[in-house]
């Protein structure tokens, strides 16, 4: 009896089929693994919007945006007006990170080496919750920045891929340039910028009744541009420094530019955006969170960060 086999012809073919299945399925399978990082990053950020509320619920404000970029967080300088660490480094306490922010602590206010070196280990403690799993894995990420005042020399760092709403800017004091006193004693003297708009800035101490447009109608965290290229060199504007440093273009993004998709050549700290196709994330003073279109008009996203400026706008996503 003959055996029946296939041709050269048939086995082409089949081998055809299979390979436009597999291009059919490879699509589908990379767009739902997306739609996971992308509910993952919308997690993050509810767990931000909600551990502000704990801390507005506890201290009656929200967290500040710390002193200016050559600061991190001192736990011996409490919350609010004293902190110099940025947003990030006082919700730690409310997302279960007491230990960490916590490190190093004596009850002396005064800069000393001990400080410094605990504030280096606190910075090169990654905390997953700040990092967009499209843009980045939770690790090590080499540290570009100038020596801060507080924090000893390190070459590596943790990074925060969400950054506060400081509305039309003005991130720094008013009349003050970058530049910051070498104490915290002179840090301490730093006046925060009145003209501030938006919920968090240098020494922002913002309380929920100054929200008078409403929290659900006024941006509190979103996602930060950051070019694609330099996603792990900390080469490029608005991501070279910690995860907890106070006020700057690491930690504060404006809504008065129009937020971006991650592009390459395009270098810009001042952005909010994200990696994430059509539109990126934010949790809003309320605590919830919504999706916002790189599209929306200027005028609305410019009055969406303002807290209280009377332009009560309805998002149309």
């Amino acid at each position: 009896m003959r055996r029946q086999a296939f041709t050269l012809v048939e086995l082409l073919v089949v081998i055809a089929i299979i390979g436009m299945l597999v291009g059919l399925l490879l699509p589908a399978v990379q767009q739902a693994r997306e739609a996971a990082r992308q509910m993952q990053c919308s997690n993050n950020l509810k767990q931000i919007g909600l551990a502000s509320l704990n801390h507005e619920s506890t201290f009656k404000y929200l967290p500040t945006g710390g002193w200016t970029a050559f600061w991190t967080g001192d736990p011996d300088m409490a919350f609010g007006l004293t902190q110099p660490g940025g947003w990030a480094y006082s919700l730690l306490p409310s997302m279960e990170q007491q230990a960490l922010w916590a490190l190093g602590q004596d009850g002396v206010e005064d800069i000393n080496a001990t400080q410094e070196n605990n504030a280096s280990t606190r910075a090169q403690s990654p905390i997953n919750v700040f990092l967009c799993p499209s843009r980045r894995a939770n690790k090590l990420y080499p540290y570009k920045g100038v020596k801060l005042c507080n924090m000893a020399s390190t070459s590596q760092v943790g990074k925060n891929d969400y950054a506060g709403n400081s509305a039309d800017g003005n991130s720094f004091p008013s009349g003050m340039s970058q530049n910051s006193p070498s104490t915290n004693a002179g840090g301490k003297n730093i006046q925060p910028n009145s003209n501030n708009k938006g919920v968090i800035f240098s020494k922002s101490q913002v309380q929920l009744g100054e929200i008078r447009d409403g929290t659900s109608n006024t941006l509190l965290v979103g996602e930060k541009y950051v070019q694609p290229e330099h996603y792990e060199t900390g080469l490029t504007t608005g991501d070279d420094l910690t995860q907890f440093q106070g006020a700057d273009d690491d930690s504060l993004r404006r809504t008065n530019v129009q937020p971006v998709q991650d592009r390459s050549q395009f270098n810009n700290g001042t952005v909010f955006g994200s990696v994430h196709a059509g539109s990126f994330g934010t949790a809003l003073c309320d605590g919830s969170v919504q999706r916002i279109s790189y599209s929306i008009d200027l005028t609305t996203f410019t009055n969406f960060g303002r807290r209280a400026d009377g332009q009560v706008m309805t998002l149309a996503l």
